[in-house]
């Protein structure tokens, strides 16, 4: 089997995985406590505007009527209208997420790059003093969610050292570029914006580091073991008695194969970076999806809820795929069995 084959059928399996998720997610919005059209409404709103909308919303309908109405519109691109921000769904969507997906992006350079420092140097040199201290740092980062990051950034940047913004996307004064993708950082630079490129960087930081502290111990302590299993296999020790210079070992031998596991386990924390974003988002004022998402579900907005939870399942997919490739690129023997199957 050819890997655009075994990419092909990940993906219509995956097709089967986000209905399904769709069936749980649309019936937990239906059975949770509370009138959506009363919370959209307000408590002073007349009954018959509240029945309106419950009509419109098709509340009153069985469930699976209202579920073969809802996926029959997702199918064509209609994914609601919000009950808060009365704008229709997809819109509030092509908004939002560009800013989260760039805070992700900025945060997994950062975690990737500083996680293979880490767990390189930490298994290469184990049980020395950078591995003790690596370890301090990996029990601490793995245990402490990222709200108390956050909250320490931001006095240690914010109010103590004063070097760093802390709120928003932007300083106050500068203009906003004008957008095209949504991501402010390449919407500046698309105008040649280099003041604003690098304000909006400085703003990026402590939201950023609170998304990949974690990711940085978990996935550097992964490295770590391999590397340390790794030295004990015999085609090292063949290597090392060939007399092949010690980096080109680590960086031809022992490092790609020991990234394996490391690599598996970032494609998931990627992801969950979309979707736990939310926390983060709320504390730094950063107006992404993850916000938007939370403040849907607060406010029991159908629509918004569900496209935020299908969104998140397609990301899951989505980044499963990919690690799968990038593993089958790494490990010539995952290629081997697909080709023989």
């Amino acid at each position: 089997m050819s890997m655009v084959s075994y990419v092909a059928k990940r993906l219509f399996y995956s097709i089967f995985v986000l209905i399904g998720l769709s069936i749980l997610i649309f019936t937990l919005t239906r059975i949770i406590p509370g009138d959506p059209a009363r919370l959209a409404l307000g408590p002073l709103a007349p009954e018959w505007a509240v029945e309106r909308l419950r009509e419109k919303l098709h509340l009153n309908d069985p469930l699976p009527v209202q579920y073969i109405i809802w996926l029959k519109n997702a199918i064509q691109g209609d994914l609601g209208e919000s009950l808060v921000s009365k704008r229709p769904v997809v819109k509030d969507f092509l908004t939002y997420f560009p800013a989260t997906l760039e805070l992700v992006i900025f945060s997994t350079i950062i975690a990737t790059i500083l996680a293979i420092l880490i767990g390189a140097v930490a298994g290469r040199y184990a049980n020395s003093w950078f591995d003790n201290l690596a370890r301090i740092f990996t029990y601490i980062g793995i245990s402490v969610p990222g709200f108390v990051w956050a909250i320490l950034l931001l006095f240690l940047f914010g109010y103590i050292w004063k070097v760093l913004p802390t709120m928003g996307q932007l300083s106050p004064g500068l203009p906003r570029p004008p957008v095209r993708t949504g991501m402010m950082s390449i919407d500046a630079l698309l105008v040649g914006r280099w003041d604003v490129f690098i304000d909006h960087l400085k703003h990026m930081i402590l939201p950023a580091l609170c998304l990949s502290i974690g990711r940085i111990a978990q996935e550097s302590r992964i490295l770590r073991a391999g590397i340390i299993e790794n030295l004990k296999k015999d085609y090292i020790a063949a290597a090392i008695s060939y007399g092949i210079p010690e980096r080109r070992i680590m960086l031809s031998y022992l490092l790609k194969p020991s990234m394996i596991p490391m690599v598996a386990v970032m494609g998931m924390d990627i992801a969950g970076s979309m979707g736990g974003s939310y926390i983060i988002e709320t504390i730094f004022n950063w107006p992404g999806f993850g916000r938007y998402s939370l403040w849907a579900m607060l406010n029991k907005d159908l629509n918004a809820t569900i496209a935020s939870v299908m969104l998140m399942g397609m990301f899951f997919a989505i980044f499963n795929i990919i690690v799968d490739v990038i593993v089958a690129y790494l490990d010539p023997r995952i290629r081997v069995m697909e080709r023989a199957t």
